[in-house]
């Protein structure tokens, strides 16, 4: 049975969602349907893009991945087809593949140009799930779409290196549900560049001469239980995506506070590695 997911930035107070799984189900009653997100902030594209590469894979091959966010249709704003890694990607051609298309390079791209046979004022409803359900039933996207060889990139989404090769200035791209921050160096690019030397992490007025490798290493094992406790204690780590991201541990909001809340980082902020010479 193949499955459909969904990526929007809708929310769950509207109708939206809802109609958009009624279209797909009237149109094959025999599928699957996975919510993956429906709180991306709005038209926020890169928080899509890191929140779509990092959920997709986890699926079976041949999944659909429907993804709503900035997708009214204009001769700037396109849609397209993807066929990628064995999965299939519908959305605008706003930016929100590039990051997946950094690392895989696409097996097939079509622009979708079925719009003049559909009157729609909800592409997403009117036009990806259309889309969607063809290529379920088995379609082609050469049907639904014109081929094409590239992609619109998401500006700013590469950190930069000095030609010198001892910084790595990046951005944070994402904020998690706990307020860490996310940014868009990954441990590749970091180690390829670090060749063993020290470094620090800059972030605001924190820095960081060490990146853990997963957060509950920022606890001392050899103390005793009643003097270990660190929540609230900051960190750079790289995360399960492999990304570098700036914690509090056992981050909370409304008690030990979190990222945001108390180094005052938040999207498009820079981090910088500074690495040092030997």
């Amino acid at each position: 049975m193949a499955i459909i997911t969904l990526t929007t930035d809708f929310g769950q107070k509207d109708h939206s969602t809802g109609a958009i799984k009624g279209a797909i189900y009237s149109e094959l009653d025999q599928i699957n349907i996975v919510d993956i997100s429906h709180s991306i902030s709005p038209f926020n594209i890169s928080e899509a893009a890191y929140i779509i590469q990092n959920a997709y894979s986890s699926f079976p091959k041949g999944t659909i991945h429907l993804i709503g966010i900035d997708s009214e249709l204009s001769p700037e704003n396109k849609h397209i087809a993807v066929f990628l890694d064995d999965h299939y990607f519908i959305c605008a051609n706003n930016g929100i593949m590039s990051m997946i298309c950094s690392d895989i390079t696409p097996d097939k791209i079509v622009e979708i140009n079925i719009h003049d046979r559909v009157e729609t004022s909800f592409p997403v409803l009117d036009i990806f799930v259309k889309v969607a359900c063809h290529i379920a039933r088995g379609g082609t996207l050469e049907v639904i779409g014109k081929v094409i060889n590239t992609i619109k990139p998401i500006k700013n989404l590469n950190p930069f290196v000095n030609d010198e090769q001892n910084q790595i200035i990046g951005n944070v791209i994402y904020i998690d549900n706990y307020g860490n921050v996310v940014t868009n160096i990954k441990r590749k690019l970091f180690e390829n560049i670090q060749k063993g030397r020290a470094y620090e992490v800059s972030a605001r007025n924190h820095k960081f001469k060490t990146i853990l490798n997963k957060y509950s290493d920022i606890l001392n094992h050899d103390s005793e239980d009643s003097i270990r406790n660190a929540e609230g204690k900051a960190m750079a780590v790289f995360n399960s995506s492999q990304y570098l991201e700036i914690a509090v541990y056992k981050s909370n909001n409304s008690t030990v506070g979190s990222a945001t809340t108390l180094m005052g980082l938040k999207t498009k902020d820079t981090v910088t590695v500074n690495f040092l010479n030997k």
